[in-house]
């Protein structure tokens, strides 16, 4: 006889990724809420998860030493079990981007001929049955985008019609794309797979009846929460603070601050004053090297609650008014601006776009590098001053970087950034340009002419699209044009090849079809043109098309003569910069060379370090 559950049971285990996941099948009920995870959330965990991964991981390990790396915590998923049926009733956030990121590895593992690795994480995601094959986290309006992305068959965005659910699970899909950190690709790939699916564990917590998931689901989100470390932060504060007024006061900023920035967004109070911690008091940072502690920087991210506890004396707290400055003034004014900030990296801000641009990139390290040289005495002229040179030094390092095929994900960045951040400190305006601009000077490895080959690499398209608008803004804004950077960035522009896809048409100069392929995706090949464009001249020879480049942006119409004839404000920015701009009548190999000279001494001027200067020099003249 087969022993029956009782309805009441409740079961709670710890499980790995792959026990969660290897041959089981959840469903969700209809009347359950989309999948709504964002990039933030999505990139969040990407970060964590590298850096957790990264503390234990050493070049030259055995495989098998991966059992004992550290183990990381992904929280609890509630399942309801009904006859054998599983459906998840909270943690589908989770186990939609954890198999979003197991495709992602698959696909990789596939690239680098892992193929044992591959076919074993494959198991995780979908499972096959009497020849029926499903998914593991199985819902049917999902499917075909599942599909799509698990055979590779996916294109650019989806259809303005498409599921909420769908919509984000493609958008999420490319965030994962572009932010995965390439010291984690190639030959430590497997690695973390094996820690990804064996050492990341979440509890399963399992019930037989609706009632009793919902009860449990509930018990733990209204009535169980646990203290933030925000909230706990504020009452080790406030409990120090003798006078009441001065504490009912105090509680009073602490709340206003607090309500502001969770306005922007989900645990942007907790992410704001992680970049105020860090920016102004952080000492130290984790080795590289494996088993290393984790120190300030570090800790500030994990237990800033604690951290501040422990380093009393190193913040000047000793006695009741240093904790009440530290709630009124300091956090006051960090907090302030790290909302602007923040809401400057969301949309285009007069005087603070390269934080926007910043942020395109996800580059979240700069909110602490930005907040770092601000001190509570600095008026408002003073501090944008800062914040904007620091912003376009950001700006600048990013770009030399994509240039130069180098990550910027977070875990490559972060220690140097952190160096950045303890340097730049409180320094005044001329400081900051002086020590920025001979960082710039330094770092020649990383400058626009390291790389003459530079174009589509890998999975870099959404850094080139970026880049590709900018400069295109740039010589038009140069040229007198109003800007269209914001009409450039969004998804109805696309990366357009000059060449078309076909060999067979330049065979004279390209024998060998790789090297073609090669130089066709070198940046100087390329425009930033309306998809619409693409689909109808897209495919046909440069002689056909070129013409139609004319009614196109400043960068597409300056292969025509024609737009050299009658622009003033154009010919006087070529004057002006010296850049070789001309036309081209046919389009061959070294016109392709020629442009390619081209853009890099256009990201040149783009990105100029002498911005710096600039930003100066004209707030001494305001």
């Amino acid at each position: 006889m087969t022993a029956t559950r009782s309805p009441s049971r409740i079961d709670g285990k710890s499980r790995t990724v792959r026990e969660l996941l290897a041959g089981s099948r959840y469903s969700i009920d209809y009347y359950q809420r989309e999948y709504k995870w964002q990039k933030k959330q999505v990139t969040d965990l990407i970060d964590d998860l590298a850096s957790k991964f990264l503390n234990s991981y050493e070049e030259g390990d055995e495989r098998s030493t991966v059992a004992g790396y550290g183990n990381y915590f992904l929280g609890s998923i509630i399942i309801s079990d009904k006859d054998g049926r599983k459906y998840v009733i909270d943690g589908q956030q989770r186990l939609t981007t954890l198999t979003l990121l197991l495709i992602f590895i698959r696909h990789r593992l596939g690239e680098n001929c892992q193929i044992e690795e591959k076919e074993q994480i494959s198991g995780l995601i979908l499972s096959t049955k009497y020849g029926d094959r499903s998914f593991n986290l199985n819902v049917r309006e999902r499917i075909p985008c599942m599909e799509a992305l698990y055979e590779r068959e996916y294109k650019d965005g989806v259809g303005a019609d498409a599921p909420e659910s769908v919509a984000n699970i493609m958008a999420r899909y490319s965030d994962i794309e572009e932010n995965f950190p390439k010291e984690l690709v190639g030959t430590t790939l497997p690695y973390f797979a094996d820690w990804l699916t064996d050492n990341i564990r979440l509890i399963e917590i399992t019930a037989y009846s609706d009632e009793d998931a919902y009860t449990i689901f509930e018990t733990m989100n209204d009535r169980g929460l646990s203290l933030t470390p925000a909230e706990m932060l504020k009452g080790y504060l406030l409990s120090n603070i003798a006078n009441t007024d001065r504490r009912t006061y105090a509680n009073d900023v602490w709340k206003g601050r607090m309500r502001a920035l969770t306005d922007i967004g989900k645990d942007e109070d907790a992410d704001g004053i992680k970049a105020w911690l860090r920016s102004q008091y952080a000492e130290n940072i984790r080795e590289r090297k494996r088993g290393a502690e984790p120190r300030d920087f570090d800790l500030i991210g994990t237990e800033f609650h604690r951290w501040v506890r422990n380093k009393e004396k190193m913040l000047g707290l000793s006695g009741s008014e240093s904790f009440v400055r530290i709630i009124e003034r300091d956090f006051a004014f960090y907090s302030r601006w790290y909302e602007r900030l923040r809401k400057a990296g969301e949309a285009l801000t007069e005087g603070l776009e390269c934080v926007y641009f910043n942020a395109q990139h996800n580059f979240t390290l700069q909110y602490p590098l930005l907040l770092a040289p601000l001190t509570v005495d600095d008026d408002e002229d003073v501090a944008l001053c800062k914040v904007r040179i620091v912003a376009a030094w950001i700006d600048i390092l990013i770009h030399r970087r994509i240039w130069n095929w180098r990550a910027i994900d977070y875990s490559t960045m972060q220690y140097a950034m952190f160096l950045v951040i303890r340097e730049i400190r409180g320094r005044s305006p001329q400081d900051l340009v002086a020590m920025l601009q001979k960082r710039l000077n330094d770092e020649s490895e990383t400058s626009f002419s390291a790389n003459d080959r530079f174009g589509l690499h890998g999975r870099n398209g959404p850094q080139l699209h970026r880049l590709l608008a900018r400069m295109t803004d740039y010589m038009e804004t140069r040229s007198g044009q109003a800007s269209h950077y914001a009409e450039y960035e969004r998804r109805g522009y696309e990366i357009e090849h000059i060449w078309a896809d076909h060999h067979e048409r330049h065979v004279e100069e390209f024998p060998d079809s790789s090297e073609f392929a090669e130089y066709r995706n070198r940046i100087g090949g390329l425009l930033l043109l309306p998809k619409k464009f693409n689909a109808s001249f897209g495919d046909i020879p440069y002689a056909k098309k070129r013409k139609h480049y004319l009614i196109q942006n400043l960068l597409a119409g300056s292969l025509h003569e024609q737009v050299y004839e009658h622009n003033p404000g154009f010919k006087s920015f070529i004057e002006d910069s010296g850049l070789p701009f001309r036309s081209h009548a046919e389009f061959k190999k070294a016109d392709l060379e020629h442009r390619q000279d081209l853009y890099r001494r256009l990201a040149e001027k783009t990105w100029d370090p002498g911005r710096l200067t600039e930003i100066l020099e004209s707030n001494s003249h305001s």
